[in-house]
């Protein structure tokens, strides 16, 4: 059966209806930005005992900690349906994709599932990550030579 085009985009009307492009937005704007206060208020917190290199260290792993927890449940993901992109704050987001195939697979087992997919999102991140950054020291340092 031949639809013409006039009756399939009047389908695909109906079955897509418009999203609520502002509301979106608003919504990845303020977790985001939530979860950048997050880590800035615990930035604060550590600075009151360490130095600032240890504060940014332990805000980074108290950060990574917070996502991968609230992935194993399922919040992290919750949260990602609701406010999109501002979950993609990189270094929860990054967090996120690791433990969230490793949580997929788990009832494969340590080896065959978590082992085998836990990077399977976040793996050509960072094999590509750090392919670029090779690239580019490599340019950086021939145009500092000549």
């Amino acid at each position: 059966m031949q639809l013409p085009p006039k009756n399939y985009d009047a389908m695909v009307k109906r079955a897509n209806p418009p999203s609520p492009v502002v509301k979106d937005c608003l919504w990845a704007f303020f977790v985001g930005g939530a979860i950048c206060l997050l880590g800035e208020a615990l930035r604060q917190f550590y600075l009151s005992w360490y130095d600032k290199d240890l504060a940014g260290t332990l805000t980074s792993i108290t950060l990574v900690m917070l996502s991968a927890i609230t992935t194993v449940p399922g919040w992290y993901q919750k949260l990602a349906a609701k406010a999109g992109a501002g979950t993609l704050v990189p270094i929860t987001g990054f967090a996120n994709s690791v433990v969230s195939p490793a949580v997929e697979f788990k009832a494969e087992g340590w080896i065959t599932g978590v082992g085998a997919k836990i990077f399977t999102i976040a793996g050509p991140v960072l094999a590509f990550g750090t392919l670029a950054s090779w690239v580019w020291g490599l340019v950086y340092w021939t145009m500092n030579k000549f």
